[in-house]
């Protein structure tokens, strides 16, 4: 298993590395990037997400075991997070960062790797992963930005952040589809998973386009804290639940994996927007580009799955 992960982290890796080199280079204008990662979050992502679970064969996947192993398990290590908080002193900005950095995960690379590692079962049990995780991480998020940020949310604020975004909304789109059995028209299917396979190219290179290590020497407590949320706790308390619910087999790999994923590039966009501390995202979201790179074949060559 540990090498069929290596094997499926090969592509990811070199993908980064070209997204990296392009930018330093100068290979397209710097504006591309931010489009690019704009496309992706608002389109291209949305149609991954809606048509995979639109039409995935949940057939035989244990659906809920897995999606309460997920949900449960972010939910615990969220609360940690939040108890620790005063042990950090950070800001309350920085501490928006840090709690991204606990939870927050690369759907990039989680699609990528399950599909490398178990085909079509793979992108369907992606599938159920991102339903269940990426409501709960979204919500938490916005709730802790609207606590702690520097830019306050009201309720209403809050509930718009939640409505408008475009991951929760497609996820709660195929969901529909798939619980109400609704055929996704001829015509439409083929483009919407062209959409959706072209998300995981361009999304990849984005990641590496992101990578910034300059501010991340600025901030080596928060970021080693949340790493160690990330890749430590988060993976040992999925274990737990999953054992709890008997979960095993490519579903309990699978869950792990997207439990120790590095932070997402969104969550910087999401500091811009609503007062976190963006420079430390950026550092966070770098160095856990880095780690997850041993964390993900280490944590399956450890932990008995």
């Amino acid at each position: 298993m540990t090498q069929n992960v290596v094997l499926a982290l090969i592509p990811v890796i070199l993908l980064i590395a070209l997204g990296g080199a392009l930018r330093r280079r100068g290979f397209v204008e710097e504006g591309f990037w931010p489009q690019a990662e704009r496309l992706g979050y608002y389109v291209l992502l949305p149609c991954l997400f809606f048509d995979s679970l639109a039409t995935a064969d949940l057939t035989g996947l244990p659906v809920g075991a897995l999606a309460l192993t997920l949900v449960a398990s972010t939910v615990a290590v969220a609360a940690l997070v939040l108890c620790a908080r005063p042990l950090m002193r950070v800001g309350g900005p920085a501490f928006t960062s840090v709690f991204q950095g606990s939870v927050r995960f690369n759907n990039y690379v989680g699609v990528t790797l399950a599909a490398g590692l178990f085909g079509a079962q793979g992108v369907a049990l992606a599938a159920v992963c991102n339903a269940a995780i990426v409501p709960t991480v979204n919500i938490l998020c916005v709730l802790v930005f609207a606590r702690f940020g520097s830019a306050r949310l009201t309720a209403r604020g809050v509930l718009k952040q939640l409505v408008t975004n475009p991951l929760v909304l497609a996820s709660a789109a195929g969901i529909t589809f798939q619980a109400l059995s609704l055929p996704i028209p001829s015509g439409m299917e083929p483009a919407l998973r062209a959409l959706g396979v072209a998300s995981l190219p361009l999304g990849l290179l984005c990641v590496g386009a992101a990578l910034n290590f300059s501010t991340a020497r600025a901030w080596v407590g928060p970021v080693a804290t949340s790493s160690a949320f990330k890749f430590l706790l988060m993976p040992v308390a999925t274990l737990l639940v999953a054992r709890a619910v008997a979960l095993d087999g490519p579903a309990l790999t699978t869950a792990l994996l997207f439990q120790v994923l590095p932070t997402a590039s969104s969550a910087y966009i999401l500091a811009r927007q609503l007062g976190g501390d963006a420079p430390l995202m950026a550092g966070i979201t770098a160095v856990q580009t880095v780690i997850a790179m041993a964390a993900i074949p280490l944590m399956v060559a450890v932990l008995p799955v």
